[in-house]
C-alpha cells in the first residue's frame, strides 16, 4: 500500500535535509550526488520507500512485467551460455538491480528444470534497496521452487566466477554526471536550492572524466550525460567474470545519437507512469533517470578487458534468442481471449521498447 501522507512528507523532508547537507559552500550540488541521495539515501530515498511499487500499478514497469515470456527468452540466452561453457559443474547467474524480482521469477522458472540437477547452480540477486531485497528473493525462490536463489551484496562478493551477469534497466538507474557546452568550453551541471526550490545550475569541471573526452564540436547548450557508477560496474565485471557472459538491457543510444537527437539531455522523473514537468521537484518522490550513454559504457567494457559480442536493439536480440518460437509454443491451446492478450504482450515487447538496446559482453578467453 502507498505510504500515509504524513509519513511520505516526513521521508521527503529527510531527503531534502540530506541534499542540502551535501551541497558545497555556494549551495551547488553535483547532479550525480543529487540523484544518489534522492534515489538511494539509506532509509529515505525513493528506492528505500517500502510503499513504492514497480509494475503496472506502480510508478513504472519493465519488459519483465509485460509477460513472463520475456524472462523465459532471457533464460534461453543464459542456457546458450551454459552450453557454450561446456555445462560447467558450477554456474552462477548474478542479476544486478532485480527490483521486485519479476524477471528473476520467470528466468528461474525456465532455468530450474535444466540447471537444477545438472550443476551447482545459483542465482544471486544484487539489489541496493533494502525495502526491495526480501521481496525480490521471495519472487525468485517462487520461480525456482524454493532453492538456488540468494541475496548478494555485490557482484564481486564471492570472488571470480563462471556464469552470466544480467542487468535489466540497471545502468539507467546509476547516478549520472551531466555536462553542458558553454561558449568557452564544458561545465558541470548540477543543482542549487534557490527561491524555495531546486534549480539547475552549472560550475567549472573539477573532477575530470576517465575515458573518451567530451565532444569538441557541438553547439552551445548541448548536454552530455555520463555515469561513472555504471562504468564502475563494468570494471567490477571485468575483474570478476572469469568465464561467461554479461547481458545488459536498457534504454539509451550511442553518444552521437544522443547529442543529435536529444541535445538538451535525457533527464526525466517518472511517477505513476507519467513524466513530470520538473524533474527536480520533490526529490525522492519519483524515479529519476537518464538514457544510457552506450558509447561510454562500451568503452568502459573494453578498458575492463571484456569482449563485446553483440550490441543493438532489444527487439532484435529477443528474436535472435528465440522469442518468436517461445510465443508460438505458448499460443498452442489457448482460448481466444488468452491468445489476444499474449499477442498484444508479444507486440509490446517487440515494438514497444524502441529506445532499448542490448549489450552482450564476454570474459576474455
Amino acid at each position: 500500500m502507498p505510504p500515509e501522507p504524513a509519513a511520505e512528507l516526513e521521508r521527503l523532508r529527510h531527503v531534502e535535509e540530506r541534499l542540502r547537507a551535501r551541497a558545497d559552500a555556494t549551495g551547488f550540488l553535483r547532479f550525480d550526488l543529487f540523484q544518489e541521495i534522492a534515489l538511494y539515501s539509506p532509509g529515505v530515498g525513493y528506492y528505500e520507500d517500502p510503499g513504492r511499487r514497480l509494475g503496472p500499478e506502480g510508478d513504472f514497469y519493465t519488459a519483465a512485467h509485460v509477460h513472463p515470456l520475456f524472462g523465459t527468452t532471457v533464460a534461453d540466452r543464459i542456457l546458450t551460455e551454459f552450453e557454450r561453457l561446456g555445462r560447467p559443474a558450477r554456474f552462477r547467474v548474478v542479476e544486478l538491480g532485480p527490483g521486485d524480482g519479476t524477471l528473476a521469477r520467470s528466468v528461474l522458472a525456465a532455468l530450474a528444470p535444466t540447471l537444477g540437477d545438472a550443476t551447482r547452480f545459483e542465482y544471486v540477486l544484487v539489489e541496493r534497496s533494502a525495502s526491495l531485497r526480501e521481496g525480490a528473493l521471495a519472487a525468485a525462490r517462487a520461480g525456482a521452487g524454493g532453492g538456488a536463489a540468494r541475496l548478494g551484496s555485490a557482484l564481486s562478493e564471492d570472488g571470480p566466477f563462471a556464469g552470466v551477469v544480467l542487468g535489466n534497466e540497471v545502468l539507467d538507474a546509476q547516478p549520472t554526471r551531466r555536462f553542458v557546452r558553454r561558449s568557452n568550453g564544458w561545465e558541470e551541471l548540477g543543482v542549487r536550492f534557490e527561491e524555495a526550490r531546486w534549480r539547475e545550475a552549472s560550475t567549472p569541471i573539477v573532477d575530470p572524466l576517465p575515458g573518451p573526452a567530451l565532444p569538441a564540436s557541438v553547439p552551445e547548450g548541448t548536454v552530455v550525460e555520463v555515469s561513472p557508477a555504471a562504468e564502475g560496474l563494468l570494471r567490477e565485471l571485468g575483474d570478476h567474470l572469469q568465464r561467461g557472459a554479461a547481458v545488459f538491457l536498457d534504454y539509451g543510444f550511442d553518444e552521437n545519437d544522443l547529442v543529435r537527437g536529444r541535445p538538451g539531455g535525457t533527464l526525466q522523473a517518472v511517477r505513476a507512469h507519467r513524466v513530470l514537468d520538473d524533474p527536480l521537484a520533490q526529490p525522492g518522490s519519483a524515479d529519476l533517470s537518464t538514457f544510457v550513454n552506450f558509447t561510454r559504457v562500451r568503452a568502459a567494457a573494453r578498458r575492463s578487458g571484456l569482449v563485446e559480442t553483440a550490441y543493438g536493439r532489444q527487439a532484435e536480440a529477443l528474436l535472435r534468442w528465440g522469442f518468436e518460437a517461445r510465443v508460438r509454443s505458448a499460443l498452442a491451446g489457448l482460448d481466444s481471449a488468452s491468445e489476444v492478450r499474449l499477442r498484444l504482450a508479444a507486440k509490446n515487447l517487440t515494438f514497444g521498447f524502441e529506445s532499448f538496446q542490448v549489450l552482450e559482453l564476454r570474459a576474455a578467453d
